[in-house]
């Protein structure tokens, strides 16, 4: 391996350890909590070496973002592969998706409340983003109704989750009435 391959190496680790760190932190204490020196103490690097890897914490709660992407995609997909049955599949993906939002808030609100710097529907948008999206779109699509636009569709199912997620977790909803809400949901929107 030469030099070069092995600060590469070295570096990608450094970046993977600040990410990991912001995001515990965060899921700790809140995003708040998540600052330079703060992540610069817990990962024993000077201040300096964390502005080598990421510009600020908008950059860092991009990275985050994008991990959450990843994992967001994951979890629909696993969640929805064993249902045959679309309605099933819309059902598993609403459960999945508020889980997600559930387990990880520190999480959901860089992919979703905070500014990563990212950009959202657009030409420029990162990969994992597209595909968190794109993992919505497989089993929202064909629930949509003839002459509705599958990826319009999962912006409004997707709009919906997020407004139940967002509310559930400011205990703005009654969490007895947390699967009637999947249901009425995809009752309502799935065709």
């Amino acid at each position: 391996m030469s030099v070069h391959e092995r600060k590469q190496r070295e570096q990608a680790v450094r970046e993977r350890l600040i990410v990991a760190t912001a995001r515990e932190l965060a899921e700790q204490q809140g995003w708040d909590a998540v600052t330079t020196r703060r992540l610069a103490e817990r990962i024993e690097y000077s201040q300096p070496v964390l502005y080598s890897h990421f510009r600020g914490k908008r950059e860092i709660i991009g990275a985050v973002a994008l991990q959450g992407a990843t994992e967001l995609a994951e979890a629909v997909r696993a969640a929805t592969a064993a249902e045959t049955d679309p309605r099933a599949r819309v059902t598993a993906l609403a459960r999945a998706y508020l889980d997600f939002a559930a387990r990880h808030p520190a999480v959901y609100d860089a992919l979703f409340q905070l500014d990563g710097g990212l950009a959202y529907a657009q030409e420029d948008t990162p990969a994992p983003l597209k595909d968190a999206f794109a993992a919505l779109m497989e089993s929202l699509s064909e629930v949509a109704g003839d002459g509705v636009d599958p990826g319009l569709f999962t912006e409004v199912f997707w709009a919906s989750l997020h407004g139940v997620a967002t509310l559930t977790r400011a205990g703005r909803l009654l969490p007895e009435y947390a699967e009637l809400r999947v249901r009425l949901l995809v009752d309502r929107l799935a065709v």
